[in-house]
């Protein structure tokens, strides 16, 4: 059944940013200066996931449902507390993390609430 719903584009708020090095299309970004956005390390906190990234500039999306590389099994649908992971995506993390309402998880990644 779940792969006739589709979470694509609800509530999607985008904004431009400047983006510094090592910032790709789909990876989470945190704010790392005014207008500027870059890599998470492992454990932050995100600000968003970059939908594109060139000429150094970056569209990220703040708000809405979007899908992300997930790391880790226990990720599972409901409110959890994401952080970054080392690899641009999110992993569960209960210490550190923020709560965000996860709608989806599949074997490429979780689709999450922003």
């Amino acid at each position: 059944m779940s792969s006739k719903i589709s979470f694509e584009g609800i509530g999607e708020v985008v904004a431009t940013f400047a983006c510094g090095e090592g910032v790709i299309a789909g990876q989470v970004v945190k704010v790392t200066e005014d207008g500027t956005v870059g890599p998470c390390t492992d454990g932050e906190k995100f600000c968003g996931v970059a939908l594109s990234a060139e000429d150094g500039y970056a569209a990220v999306q703040l708000g809405g449902l979007v899908k992300v590389a997930a790391t880790g099994e226990d990720i599972q649908a409901g409110w959890v507390k994401l952080s970054a992971d080392s690899a641009g995506g999110v992993k569960k993390n209960d210490s550190a993390g923020v709560e965000y309402l996860v709608v989806r998880v599949e074997t490429d990644g979780a689709v999450v609430r922003l």
